[in-house]
């Protein structure tokens, strides 16, 4: 089913978003992947995941998505896992660092909401406390295009995602600092590529 709909979607993103994806070789072809990416969209999460080549992708999802029938369930199918966000979630992060150990692909956006204006936010700190808790390649991305569906006069608007060069985290036991530093760096990473 996963990549029926897949096929299936990455014919509309062609064929209706014209969508261009760049830099798709810097994603690893196995072991744990984070791919971290800004989030201006619903439509991120079904781009991002269908922009990968061979590799399904998990998603974190907040927890009030799986409560809406049907809804709840199809994304469950397609690898989505809740997450209770404005707390700390334990069980959100156990499963990020069980499937990164996996060698599964994650994908988060760091800033662990949509932005309503489009700019980019600032990190929260899970995405490089679980990166350096696992010692998991980060690999920025950026997507375009997403929200302008239906608003200002547009139908279809273009969708771009780009993939940046990997970041690979030490499996360490990092202090605020240095777990500060990799946030800024994901973001700069994914601001370069917005640009």
């Amino acid at each position: 089913m996963y990549e029926i709909v897949r096929t299936f979607l990455r014919l509309i993103f062609r064929v209706f978003f014209r969508w261009e994806i760049t830099g798709r070789e810097n994603i690893p072809a196995e072991g744990g992947v984070i791919i971290a990416a800004n989030h201006v969209s619903l439509f991120d999460p079904p781009v991002l995941g269908c922009a990968i080549s061979k590799r399904r992708i998990h998603f974190m999802a907040k927890e009030e998505l799986f409560a809406i029938p049907i809804f709840g369930w199809l994304i469950t199918k397609f690898h989505a896992f809740p997450v209770r966000r404005g707390v700390a979630d334990r069980t959100a992060i156990r499963t990020t660092i069980s499937l990164l150990e996996q060698g599964e692909v994650v994908g988060v956006f760091p800033e662990g909401t949509r932005s309503k204006t489009g700019m980019l936010g600032k990190a929260e700190p899970g995405v490089a406390m679980i990166a350096s808790k696992v010692g998991a390649t980060v690999v920025p991305a950026a997507l375009t295009g997403t929200n302008k569906v239906f608003r200002d006069g547009f139908i279809f608007s273009r969708f771009t995602v780009k993939f940046g060069e990997p970041i690979k985290v030490d499996k360490a036991k990092a202090d605020k600092e240095t777990l500060d530093a990799l946030s800024r760096k994901i973001m700069d990473e994914i601001a370069i590529l917005l640009k």
